[in-house]
């Protein structure tokens, strides 16, 4: 899983959502304006938010609103709905054809690989331990 400018304005889409959806409907245009995004991006987002069961969307001006609250929606939670059915599945990625003649090349995945992977681990643990009403509360200041 690749950490792509999506997963971030995915991020500040939730939270435009969490926060303006009491008093506004929250649509791809505003958030849109929010994110800095074209709203085309921030619908394809919301699709892939939608099918994690993270938001729920009215097609036209009906806006968006989170499928569950927001202590229930991890980053990790996040980072998994905007990388979901993708090919590339981890952060780090190896180039593709390492020389088995060489020396460093024959061993790379050998003693990259475990590194790599307690890597991923690692920040996948973090991003479980920050939910959505975390960034709102900081937000909110």
């Amino acid at each position: 899983m690749k950490i792509s400018v999506r997963f971030t304005a995915a991020v500040h889409t939730l939270l435009c959502i969490e926060y303006f959806e009491k008093d506004m409907r929250v649509t791809s245009e505003f958030i849109s304006a929010s994110t800095g995004v074209n709203a085309v991006i921030i619908r394809k987002i919301l699709l892939q938010l939608q099918k994690a069961g993270l938001v729920e969307t009215a097609a036209g001006v009906g806006g968006s609103h989170l499928s569950r609250s927001a202590d229930k929606i991890t980053l990790l939670d996040i980072y998994k709905a905007i990388n979901e059915g993708e090919e590339e599945r981890e952060v780090f990625n190896f180039h593709p054809n390492p020389n088995n003649k060489c020396p460093v090349g024959k061993n790379i995945h050998k003693v990259l690989d475990p590194v790599l992977a307690d890597a991923q681990k690692a920040m996948e643990k973090e991003m479980k331990k920050t939910c959505l009403a975390d960034l709102i509360k900081e937000i909110e200041g």
